[in-house]
């Protein structure tokens, strides 16, 4: 028996790629919704091939009205939507004044607006039915903004404070829907490939880079046992908390840093054409050009998918030792 109907959105390549294979892999019938027919395709294709249902949905996440069509039609065709992923992005990298304020507002559109577009076509299906599940796909970049992506970082902090806003709705209207975020660190991609750049040398994900499995893995986590917040890997967790406690630090050290770390000459990969306003054509899969630079497995986030186990170790073991402690307290006379 399937976990039910899932729509991912960028759900063609990458981290969206990614996902919509875990998510096959456990059992979930996934609607790939993205730009570009042989990417929606392919993805859908492997989806059938782990033996679930699947739909290919071409839809620009900017476009609220073909966000709710799609909707509608993954109902009509798979049936009631039970888990809702915004994954889609799009990006910009260079200086904040040397970006085009067309670009800026495009990639803020799909980065934000699609977001808000996706949760409120899942929600509008959800909430009268008293079940469902949306997991936006956060960043560390929505706690600490770097160098040469503002619109991008920009975006993942509004997603932040947006989606906590219309959680705290659901909870004062008692509605039995869950609405998650799950951060990511730097993740191999191809992403890297075309985005839109102004850089003098290839765009790369800030070290340490996780394969785009790690992310996902995270992700189909939190649609098993939903959850308000996850921070996906040690760097994530470690940016985040660092930012809390040490932000001026945070920001002088991303002035020397943020440049270098964002480029590379070694990739031995050309950029593919921006994919801004227009999809690349072709399928191009979950990964980017640093697999042999790439973790593919953490602690943390092995961790976030056997909490409940690791919870009830943890308790049997703080039992077991408050009993060694008492038992060997001296006795009284």
């Amino acid at each position: 028996m399937g976990r039910g109907v899932a729509v991912v959105t960028g759900g063609s390549a990458g981290l969206g790629r990614a996902i919509v294979r875990e998510l096959a892999a456990r059992g979930w019938d996934v609607a790939v919704l993205a730009r570009g027919r042989e990417g929606v395709d392919a993805a859908a294709a492997e989806v059938r091939e782990a033996g679930r249902r699947s739909l290919a949905v071409e839809a620009d996440v900017t476009d609220r009205d073909a966000v709710e069509q799609a909707a509608a039609r993954v109902e009509a065709e798979l049936g009631p939507i039970d888990l809702w992923v915004n994954n889609a992005m799009a990006g910009v990298f260079a200086e904040f004044l040397d970006t085009d304020p067309d670009d800026f507002e495009r990639a803020t559109a799909v980065d934000y607006f699609g977001f808000v577009n996706g949760t409120r076509a899942a929600l509008r299906r959800m909430v009268p039915r008293g079940r469902g599940h949306v997991i936006q796909v956060g960043s560390a970049l929505a706690h600490r903004g770097i160098p040469l992506q503002a619109a991008y970082c920009g975006a993942k902090h509004a997603i932040a404070g947006f989606t906590e806003s219309v959680r705290t709705e659901l909870e004062h209207d008692g509605h039995r829907v869950s609405l998650s975020e799950v951060d990511m660190p730097a993740l191999n991609t191809i992403q890297f490939d075309w985005v839109k750049s102004k850089l003098p040398k290839h765009p790369q994900p800030v070290p340490p880079i996780f394969a785009p499995e790690v992310g996902a893995r995270a992700v189909a986590d939190v649609a098993d046992r939903p959850r308000r917040r996850t921070w996906v890997g040690e760097s994530t967790v470690l940016t985040i908390v660092g930012n809390r406690l040490m932000g001026a630090f945070w920001d002088r050290y991303l002035a020397k840093t943020g440049y270098s770390g964002q480029q590379t000459s070694d990739t031995g990969r050309q950029m593919l054409p921006a994919n801004l306003y227009e999809p690349v054509p072709g399928d191009h899969g979950a990964h980017g050009g640093f697999d042999d630079r790439s973790l593919r497995w953490t602690p943390q986030t092995w961790a976030i998918g056997h909490r409940r186990g690791l919870s009830i170790a943890a308790g049997a073991l703080l039992v077991g030792l408050a009993a060694v402690s008492r038992s060997a307290r001296p006795r009284g006379r």
